[in-house]
């Protein structure tokens, strides 16, 4: 079996390029152990055409690129092969950060106030993480819109939903998104008010673990996610407000696949055929950086 991971910013994109290429390799190795031999897009050469010439010699595939980019490219590998994971509408959704939130909003989900003025969060509408995200009471940019800031604790859950869109009646079980893990982000504030994303740890517990991730759970299922979903939240003592739904791997699965037990690789092909695990075995505790570094404690 042959299965194309097509991961845009290792050659692409140089500031992104040493997340993408450890989640790469993650996966490569994952695959690689359960049978499979992947195929990856040649570097300097066109990301399209190379999902096109290579997804037809593979079975299955998914894409990991920036927002703003990966329903295109998404959309390019369904024209070809199998996806087994999000599928380009949900993405295309997902990747208006302003539009996500007014959807969420109106299922009950709580998601930051959109401001315009005083101290606040600036980011970009059609963003990637914590690119171009800043804390500051100066006027937002083209293209970027203000959001209230809240001051809590940062997590991420990472969830694998099943199948919801495309061959529906061969693969669809009602089912709930598997929880692979909640993770500890390490979110800091530069003087100037930039936000940096410098990794996390996982898996990580929280006296309300189940609250987040019945919120998760919902966000993910009101945009219509599957395959591997990472669900941004900020938590205070009152509060658990997603702040963004990353529908692609994300740097936590370097740390979660140094603690599990099962294969990420099966665990997201299972799912994408409506056969995930009730449950995945994690031992022990990863810490991971931006830069794909990871450290593993045993005890």
């Amino acid at each position: 079996m042959n299965i194309l991971i097509a991961e845009y910013t290792v050659s692409h994109d140089p500031t992104l390029a040493p997340e993408g290429r450890a989640m790469l390799d993650v996966l490569t190795n994952s695959f690689t152990k359960i049978g499979y031999a992947v195929y990856c897009p040649e570097e300097r050469k066109d990301f399209s055409e190379e999902i096109a010439r290579l997804g037809k010699i593979c079975d299955e595939g998914i894409v990991i690129a920036p927002d703003y980019l990966l329903a295109r490219f998404t959309k390019n590998l369904e024209d070809v092969t199998r996806n087994i994971g999000c599928n380009s509408f949900s993405i295309a959704v997902c990747a208006n950060k302003r539009r996500t939130g007014q959807i969420l909003q109106s299922h009950g989900i709580d998601v930051p106030k959109e401001v315009s003025s005083g101290k606040r969060i600036v980011k970009q509408i059609s963003g990637c993480g914590a690119v171009g995200v800043r804390l500051t009471d100066g006027p937002a940019g083209d293209g970027e819109f203000g959001q209230e800031y809240i001051d809590g604790d940062h997590f991420s859950m990472s969830l694998v939903g099943g199948r919801v869109v495309g061959e529906v009646c061969l693969y669809y079980t009602g089912e709930g998104p598997l929880l692979l893990a909640l993770n500890k982000q390490d979110i800091r504030f530069n003087s100037d008010g930039t936000v940096v994303y410098l990794g996390g740890k996982t898996p990580v517990d929280h006296p309300r673990k189940q609250e987040m991730y019945d919120c998760a759970r919902k966000a993910l299922e009101v945009l219509g996610c599957q395959g591997y979903v990472g669900i941004d939240m900020v938590v205070t003592p009152d509060r658990i407000v997603v702040v963004d739904v990353n529908p692609r791997p994300t740097t936590s699965i370097i740390g979660i696949a140094a603690c599990m037990e099962e294969e990420i690789a099966q665990v997201l092909l299972d799912a994408s055929y409506g056969k995930s695990p009730a449950s995945v075995h994690l031992s022990g505790q990863a810490s991971y950086t931006s830069e794909g570094q990871v450290t593993y404690d045993r005890s």
